[in-house]
C-alpha cells in the first residue's frame, strides 16, 4: 500500500536517529561480554557451549549485513532498518524471558541483525543529504559502532551485579523499541531503489561461505587450528566463497556486483577496512585483560566494572571525532582522512609499546585509537559511496561492513592466540606475560601500518552522479 510522505524533519534529526539505531545495533553485539564467566552456571551448560552466545551474534551480523544492504537497495532502506530493529526487539524480549541455552542462542541470533542498520543508515544519508552535510553525518553514523560497544559493557556489568542478568536484555528491548518508533517517525520514505529480483542463491552461497570462515576464525583457538572441526569449515567456507564469486559474475542482478567491488578504489578500501577493523577491535582484546589482571601478575588490578568505565570514554571521543571528520573529508579528501586515521591508530599503539602502562595511560591511548578509528570509519563509506552508483550503496556499504567484521574476527583470533602463547602462573590464574602484551601491541602496529600503505594506492576518483529518487517505498 502506498502512503504519502510523512512530515519532513530536519536533516540533523534524521542523522541523530540513524546514529541512535547504530548505537543500538552495536550495543547488542557486546552486551553479553560481562556475563560470559557466569553464563555456564546461569544456563546450566558448558563454557564451550555458552561461548556460542557471542559467536552466533557475530556470524548472523556478518551474513545479514550484505543481504540487508541489497534488499534495502531493491525495496527500501528505511523499510529494511525497521525490519532489522523489529528482529532485534524480538530477540531482546525472548532473551529477557529465556531460561535455557537454546532460547538465548536463538535470541542472540536475532539480535545479530542489528549491526546491519549502520551501512543502511549511511546509504540513506547519501540519498537525502546535500554534499556539504554528508561527510559529517556519515562519520557520526559510522562512529555509533564504537559508542554502542563502549556503553554496553559498563551498563551490562552494573545490571548483572545489582539487578540481574535478564535486565540487560530488557534494556536492549527498550532501546530497540524506541529506535524503531523514531525511525518510523522521522526517516524519509523516499529513497533510491533499484528494484529487480532478489538473488536468493547468491545469498545462500555467501551465507555458507562466511559462516564457514567465521566459525573457524572464532573457534580456532579453542578447538585447535589443525583439527578437522576447524580445517573443514575453513576450507569449505573458502571454497563456497570462490564458487559464490564465480556464480555472482554470471548473474544479471547479483547480490553483490563483484565487477563494481573489483574496481581499484572499492577493492583497496575494503582490504584496508579489514586492517582497520582489526586495529579498532584490538583494544577490546588487549586492554580489558591488562586492566583486570592482578597487579602482582603485571596487570592493573581493576574489577570488570572499573575496567569497563576506563574503556568507555573512547566511544564518546569516536563520536566527537565525527563532528570534525566531515569537515576534514571535504577539505583533504577521504583518502587522506583514512590515511590519517590509520596513522593515529598506529601511533597510539606505538606509544603503548614504549610505556610502562598505567590505568590512565590505557584510557588515554585507547581514546587516541578511537579517534583514529573514527577518522578512518568516516573515510571508508565516503570512498565507497563516490565509487559506486547510488542504487548500489546499500550492498556496497554492507560488504564493506563485512570486511570490517572479518578484521574484528581476525583480531579476536590472532590476539587471543598471542596472549595465550606466552603466559605466567599467578596463584590459580594463568595470565598473559608482559612479553605477550608487547607482541600483541606490535602486531596491531604492523596491521595499522599495512592499512596505511594500502590506502596510499587508492586512486582518486570523481563521484558517480546520483540517480533520481524512486517513488515512496512503503507506508511502513
Amino acid at each position: 500500500m502506498r502512503g504519502t510522505q510523512p512530515r519532513t524533519f530536519p536533516n540533523g534529526v534524521v542523522t541523530a536517529v540513524l546514529a541512535s539505531a547504530g548505537v543500538t545495533g552495536s550495543f547488542m553485539m557486546t552486551m553479553v561480554i560481562p556475563l560470559q564467566p557466569q553464563l555456564p552456571l546461569l544456563l546450566n551448560a558448558s563454557a564451550g557451549d555458552t561461548a556460542w552466545i557471542v559467536t552466533v551474534t557475530l556470524l548472523v551480523s556478518a551474513v545479514v549485513t550484505p543481504i540487508a544492504g541489497k534488499l534495502g537497495d531493491m525495496y527500501g532502506k528505511r523499510l529494511m532498518i525497521l525490519v532489522l530493529l523489529g528482529l532485534v526487539l524480538m530477540g531482546s524480549v525472548i532473551a529477557a524471558l529465556a531460561a535455557t541455552l537454546g532460547a538465548v542462542l536463538f535470541a542472540r541470533a536475532l539480535q545479530g541483525a542489528g549491526l546491519a542498520v549502520i551501512p543502511l543508515g549511511v546509504s540513506i544519508l547519501r540519498d537525502i543529504l546535500p554534499a556539504r552535510e554528508l561527510g559529517a553525518a556519515t562519520a557520526l553514523v559510522t562512529a555509533s559502532v564504537g559508542l554502542g560497544s563502549s556503553l554496553a559493557q559498563p551498563i551490562s556489568a552494573y545490571l548483572a551485579e545489582h539487578v540481574g542478568w535478564h535486565a540487560i536484555f530488557w534494556v536492549g528491548a527498550g532501546l530497540a523499541a524506541v529506535c524503531f518508533l523514531l525511525v518510523r517517525l522521522t526517516v524519509p520514505i523516499r529513497t533510491r531503489r533499484s528494484g529487480g529480483k532478489f538473488d536468493l542463491a547468491g545469498a545462500v552461497g555467501l551465507a555458507l561461505g562466511l559462516t564457514g570462515v567465521l566459525v573457524a576464525m572464532s573457534r580456532g583457538n579453542e578447538w585447535g587450528w589443525l583439527t578437522p572441526t576447524i580445517v573443514i569449515p575453513l576450507l569449505g567456507g573458502v571454497l563456497a566463497l570462490l564458487l559464490w564469486g564465480w556464480f555472482e559474475l554470471r548473474r544479471s542482478n547479483p547480490l553483490v556486483d563483484l565487477r563494481v567491488t573489483a574496481r581499484r578504489p572499492v577493492l583497496l578500501t575494503n582490504v584496508a577496512s579489514i586492517g582497520m577493523g582489526f586495529s579498532m577491535f584490538a583494544g577490546n582484546i588487549i586492554f580489558p585483560r591488562l586492566l583486570q589482571q592482578p597487579e602482582g601478575a603485571g596487570g592493573l588490578g581493576l574489577s570488570l566494572f572499573e575496567a569497563s568505565l576506563i574503556m568507555m570514554p573512547s566511544g564518546f571521543f569516536a563520536v566527537g571525532t565525527s563532528f570534525v571528520a566531515g569537515r576534514f573529508e571535504r577539505t583533504i579528501g577521504p583518502k587522506r582522512l583514512l590515511l590519517a586515521g590509520a596513522a593515529v591508530v598506529g601511533g597510539s599503539y606505538l606509544t603503548a609499546a614504549f610505556l610502562q602502562l598505567s590505568v590512565w595511560h590505557v584510557c588515554i591511548l585507547n581514546i587516541g585509537a578511537a579517534i583514529g578509528a573514527g577518522l578512518a570509519f568516516a573515510a571508508m563509506p565516503a570512498l565507497i559511496n563516490r565509487s559506486v552508483p547510488a542504487s548500489q550503496t546499500g550492498a556496497a556499504n554492507g560488504l564493506n561492513a563485512v570486511m570490517r567484521s572479518l578484521g574484528t574476527s581476525s583480531a579476536a583470533a590472532v590476539l587471543a592466540a598471542v596472549l595465550s602463547a606466552n603466559t605466567l602462573v599467578y596463584g590459580q590464574l594463568i595470565v598473559p606475560s608482559a612479553e605477550a602484551y608487547r607482541a600483541a601491541i606490535l602486531i596491531v602496529i604492523g596491521v595499522a601500518a599495512l592499512s596505511a600503505v594500502l590506502t596510499t594506492f587508492i586512486p582518486r576518483t570523481r563521484p558517480i552522479p546520483d540517480e533520481p529518487l524512486a517513488a515512496p517505498e512503503s507506508i511502513v
